[in-house]
């Protein structure tokens, strides 16, 4: 999740993914395998099919990170502010600050178009492994058996593309035991509707991240429209007119985005003493950089918080991560489960173990993982526009090639997302671009050792600043038309281009696509099988009804609305709007907990005894901030938006004696868009009373 983890975790773990064994409310459950006998032995639950449709397709899954929900027949979506942030960044500007100010359209006319938004919405899934099986031959290695696995892949999504219309994914579940093909309709056409202040959004700031009691509206609503009109949505979440208690059953769908639960103990150690250190290693250095742009000044400031409070969520995410590996009783009962799961495999075709073909591949790849991290890893990209130049040269390169010979991303199947994503026109700031850029470049140097291959062409014979000063100086991608040119040119263009920042990428990215191919071969190949044989055994010992790790897929967990113990002391599950006012106050209205003045003027307007935040036992990652929480009915009371401290460790293991999910109650989302953000007709929209109104006022 976005504003996802922190601090120490103390924690006695249940073996995960043993429903024998699993006492919680354990699981981010497939909609297509739900656990409807603990559901109705538990909780006297049983799911119809019309409630299992209707949570999938009014379910959304908001960008490249986050989940949404429908929640009127008009297109309107709800999500968090923090995973709305990026669109509302991009919206803004130095005169029209509407992550400082907020935003609301009162009619659709002043609905603000979104320039890289995409929301998808999963229609239909088709079972695809025995397809995806077939294609592997005996005797074939790992790495042409994972080539074969993606020629196939790659036909079965040009078939259903072909045959639907709509936007298809190979999914791969149990890491690598089966496959599933995601149907997704997509809407491009995304418009900001409404979002309060940033300071209500993640009011506490860095301070309170991950913490409860919290009083955040960490909410905004977009809209979604098709042929330049709202779109129809009849699949959406009623309101909730009844409320929560405690103890209440809760249900969360929403797109998790990854976890490491099936993880061999290797595998885990490898994580705790290379990836996440190097992780952290990056997001100091690149914290100190934002913080230094933001000191100088207020549009500096501006420019800079996005990227800043990503950034410092992240440091503390991966701080808590680690923390959480390094905890011994953690890895002890990872140790007792591989143990028992070890003594169930009897084999295959005469092949080593899985667990000893996992820890051979990675000894494989220890020496040069750093290298590949750094050059080919999402959150160690150097800056916007090197990141937009390598995707034209890319895509120059890999469309030149048969589909089924391409890498993933630039298959036509997912052409229409790239698409989206390089002819964008949000906002370039150049002095963002030069901090992002330099810090990226040292950073290589630092990590690698400036004698090395990669850094050496990275720099070309200069420091870090005097080349990233050079190179976005003479690049001209950050106008649109530029990159259509380009990538409408193909290789010829490409090839032609004198831009600084596309041959900056022809002469590096040779580094990152054969450390790229190195490591799918060496590393990937391996593990895809190695796992696949884990999750059969898994499958032995525990029967099918078992859930896989996140994949960012839709996925539904059930849980309870359940306070907590805290150093002793009871944490009752919900705060109260009056409770943010005694908050701040306590803090003597300093940042970051002073209220907007919005709140402050309006406060005598508000009930002040209405639920705001509360907690709940639901198995909940990254990936699910903004997922809607749902009661028996499948009506909407609530919003996920954070974990508290515990909850780091479900990445690897599931408790829930401590740890929680923390949402926005519903009650008080009403009562603040009516009583301090005008939103009458917004309100009306959700809860059905009318439809909003398509004129200016």
């Amino acid at each position: 999740m976005h504003r996802w983890i922190n601090s120490l975790v103390t924690l006695a773990i249940l073996t995960c993914l043993a429903p024998s064994l699993v006492k919680a409310d354990e699981g981010m459950w497939l909609l297509n395998n739900l656990p409807e006998s603990q559901l109705k032995q538990k909780y006297g639950f049983e799911p119809t099919p019309e409630w299992i449709e209707r949570i999938q397709k009014a379910s959304v899954r908001f960008g490249n990170g986050g989940s949404a929900s429908f929640v009127s027949p008009h297109g309107l979506v709800m999500t968090n502010h923090h995973v709305g942030a990026d669109a509302i960044q991009n919206l803004s500007s130095a005169e029209h600050n509407y992550m400082r100010d907020g935003f609301y359209a009162a009619t659709h006319a002043e609905e603000l178009k979104c320039p890289d938004v995409e929301l998808n919405i999963l229609m239909e899934i088709r079972p695809v492994t025995d397809r995806i099986n077939a294609a592997v031959k005996d005797g074939m290695s790992p790495a042409d058996a994972a080539s074969a696995r993606q020629a196939e892949m790659s036909a079965i999504e040009r078939e259903a593309q072909a045959e639907t219309g709509l936007k298809p994914q190979i999914v791969t579940l149990y890491r690598g035991a089966r496959y599933d093909l995601y149907l997704y309709k997509r809407y491009t056409d995304v418009r900001l509707v409404m979002a309060p202040e940033d300071s209500i959004g993640f009011f506490g700031g860095d301070i309170d991240n991950f913490e409860y009691p919290r009083y955040n509206l960490d909410i905004s609503f977009f809209r979604a429209y098709e042929d330049g009109k709202p779109a129809e949505t009849p699949n959406h979440f009623k309101w909730s007119r009844a409320g929560i208690r405690e103890n209440d059953l809760i249900f969360i769908s929403g797109h998790p985005g990854r976890t490491r639960r099936l993880y061999t103990v290797a595998h885990l150690k490898f994580l705790r003493d290379t990836w996440l250190p190097l992780i952290l290693n990056c997001y100091y250095q690149r914290e100190v950089a934002m913080l230094q742009l933001a000191a100088r000044g207020e549009e500096e400031d501006r420019i800079a918080r996005e990227d800043l409070l990503y950034v410092q969520n992240g440091r503390k995410a991966f701080t808590g991560m680690l923390t959480g590996l390094q905890d011994a009783r953690i890895m002890a009962q990872k140790i007792r489960e591989e143990e028992s799961l070890r003594k169930v495999w009897t084999g295959k075709n005469g092949k080593e173990d899985p667990w000893t073909r996992i820890e051979s591949a990675i000894k494989e790849v220890e020496d040069w993982y750093p290298a590949y991290f750094l050059i080919e890893n999402r959150r160690t990209g150097l800056c916007r526009t090197q990141s937009l130049a390598m995707k034209l040269v890319r895509a120059a390169q890999e469309r030149a090639k048969p589909d089924s010979d391409r890498l993933a991303e630039y298959r036509d199947a997912s052409l229409t997302s790239l698409e989206l994503d390089l002819f964008s026109d949000a906002p370039i700031h150049m002095e963002l671009e030069r901090v992002r850029f330099q810090d990226g470049l040292m950073r290589l140097a630092r990590i690698l050792g400036a004698d090395h291959p990669a850094v050496v062409d990275a720099l070309g014979g200069v420091d870090a600043a005097t080349r990233a000063t050079a190179l976005l100086g003479g690049t001209r991608l950050a106008d649109v038309a530029e990159r259509r040119r380009l990538y409408e040119g193909g290789l010829e263009a490409i090839n032609a281009s004198n831009d600084s920042m596309i041959k900056f990428v022809r002469d590096f990215d040779k580094h990152g696509l054969a450390l790229r191919k190195r490591y799918e071969d060496t590393f990937e190949s391996v593990e895809t099988e190695a796992y696949a044989d884990i999750a059969d055994a898994r499958f032995t010992k525990y029967g099918e009804n078992v859930y896989p790790d996140a994949t960012f897929t839709l996925r539904l967990a059930y849980g309870t609305v359940k306070g907590q113990r805290e150093d002793g002391r009871s944490v009752e599950p919900f705060t109260t709007i009056g409770g943010a006012f005694k908050h701040a106050e306590a803090h003597k209205h300093r940042p970051p907990f002073d209220l907007p003045k919005r709140w402050m003027d309006g406060r005598s307007k508000l009930d002040e005894s209405i639920p705001y935040n509360f907690i709940t036992t639901n198995d909940i990652i990254g990936g699910n901030s903004g997922s809607p929480m749902l009661n028996r009915q499948g009506d909407l009371i609530g919003i996920v938006f954070d974990g508290t401290i515990e909850s780091l460790v479900w990445d690897f293991q599931f408790d829930d004696r401590h740890a929680r999910a923390v949402g926005v109650d519903a009650r008080a989302i009403v009562e603040a868009l009516r009583k301090l953000y005008g939103a009458e007709a917004l309100v009306k929209e959700m809860t059905g009373s009318t439809s909003r109104m398509a004129v200016a006022r």
